[in-house]
């Protein structure tokens, strides 16, 4: 017998949600607010979309970070 549940949603989540004030983006997965509280409605399309950003968008967080931390020495 097979059980068939919901579709898995992709996710990038890590469980880290920090926003960083500057940027806006979540320190753990690199999402917006509004990308987080859209993500259920979004189609698998808009979500692939976000996800293929998120690569560059968590450098440039740690980029950003790791500069702050050079000026506060």
């Amino acid at each position: 017998m097979d059980i068939v549940g919901p579709p898995s949603t992709l996710t990038p989540c890590i469980k880290v949600c920090v926003i960083d004030a500057a940027s806006g983006l979540c320190a753990g997965c690199g999402r917006t607010l509004a990308e987080i509280g859209g993500w259920l409605g979004f189609s698998d399309a808009e979500r692939k979309r976000v996800m293929a950003e998120l690569p560059a968008r968590l450098s440039s967080l740690a980029d950003t970070s790791a500069g702050s931390m050079e000026l506060s020495r």
